[in-house]
C-alpha cells in the first residue's frame, strides 16, 4: 500500500509539473507573440544601402499615418514606366535589403515605391498589425492622392508577411493587380503548424488573414510560391490561389523562401512580365 501511495504521489507531481511547463510554454507564446513575428533589427536596423548603389536614382519619401506616425521608404522611378509597384517587404529587415527586387522590378518598367513598417529602418513607432495595416494605407494614399497615379495603374506587391499586408491594401481598394509572393493563410495557421501541441488559435493576438482578405480582392491575382519553400509550405500558395477570385494565376518557381525569386531568375521575372502584360496592357503599352 505505501509503495502504492509513493507510486501515485510521483505521478501526481510529474503531471502538475508538465500542467505547470505546458502553461508557462502558453504563456511565454502569448506574451512573446511580437517578438516572435517582427524582426526589424534582423540584420539590423541600420539602412545599409540604397538604389544608387545598383545604379538606379530614387526619392527618399516620408509620409505621415493616420495616427501621426512618421514612415520611411524609397520611390524609385522607371524610366519607360509601365506601371507603379507598391512594395511591402516580408517580417525581418529593411528596405535597403530589397535592392535585388528593386532592380528586378526596374527593368520590367515598373517604378517601386518601398516603405518600412514603424519600427523598422528609418520609420518610426511600434510594429503592430493594426498599425502595419495603417502604414499601408498612407502609402497608398501617397501614390493615388499625393502623386496622384491612378489605382488602375497600381501593382499592390507582398512578399512573405508582406503579401497579408498587400492583400489588406487590395481588399479596400481596387488596384490593378496584387501579386502575392512566399505568403501564409494566415498567422494561427502558421502558428499551429510550428507548435502543434499548443491551443494556439486560442492564444493569436495576430490575424494577418491574408485567406480571408483575398476573398474581397476584385483585381487580377499572381500567387508566387516554390514548392522548396523551407519557411512557408507551398500548401499555403495552393489555398491562398483557390481563395482568389478569378482573373488569378500561379507561378511555380524553384528555391528557399528568401532566395526563390533570384534562384528561379528567368522565370521569376518572365512570369511578372507575362501576367502584367495579359492583366494590365495599358501598363506595357
Amino acid at each position: 500500500m505505501a509503495q502504492r501511495g509513493v507510486t501515485a504521489n510521483i505521478i501526481w507531481t510529474i503531471a502538475i509539473l508538465a500542467a505547470v511547463t505546458y502553461g508557462a510554454l502558453c504563456l511565454f507564446l502569448f506574451l512573446m507573440q511580437s517578438k516572435l513575428l517582427y524582426y526589424p533589427d534582423l540584420p539590423s536596423r541600420k539602412l545599409t544601402a540604397s538604389p544608387v548603389d545598383i545604379g538606379l536614382d530614387y526619392s527618399p519619401v516620408t509620409i505621415k499615418t493616420s495616427d501621426g506616425v512618421t514612415i520611411h521608404g524609397w520611390f524609385v522611378a522607371a524610366q519607360r514606366e509601365k506601371g507603379t509597384l507598391l512594395f511591402f517587404h516580408g517580417n525581418a529587415g529593411n528596405i535597403s535589403h530589397r535592392l535585388d527586387s528593386i532592380k528586378i522590378f526596374h527593368d520590367l518598367g515598373l517604378s517601386t515605391y518601398i516603405i518600412d513598417y514603424r519600427g523598422y529602418g528609418q520609420s518610426q513607432g511600434v510594429i503592430s498589425e493594426q498599425g502595419s495595416y495603417l502604414d499601408a494605407e498612407a502609402a497608398w494614399d501617397y501614390l493615388t492622392q499625393t502623386r496622384k497615379i491612378p489605382r488602375e495603374q497600381i501593382i499592390v506587391f507582398g512578399r512573405s508577411l508582406g503579401a497579408a499586408i498587400a492583400a489588406h491594401i487590395a481588399a479596400n481598394h481596387l488596384p490593378g493587380a496584387l501579386i502575392l509572393e512566399s505568403a501564409f493563410t494566415s498567422v494561427p495557421d502558421m502558428a499551429a503548424r510550428l507548435y502543434p501541441v499548443l491551443p494556439v488559435r486560442l492564444l493569436s493576438r495576430f490575424q494577418y488573414n491574408t485567406k480571408k482578405m483575398l476573398g474581397s480582392v476584385s483585381c487580377p491575382v499572381l500567387i508566387i510560391h516554390s514548392p522548396d519553400d523551407e519557411i512557408i509550405p507551398f500548401e499555403n500558395g495552393l489555398q491562398l490561389y483557390d481563395s482568389a477570385r478569378q482573373p488569378r494565376e500561379l507561378l511555380r518557381i524553384r528555391g528557399g523562401h528568401n532566395e526563390g525569386f533570384l534562384v528561379s531568375s528567368s522565370k521569376y521575372s518572365d512570369g511578372l512580365s507575362k501576367f502584367i502584360g495579359t492583366h494590365l496592357p495599358e501598363m506595357s503599352r
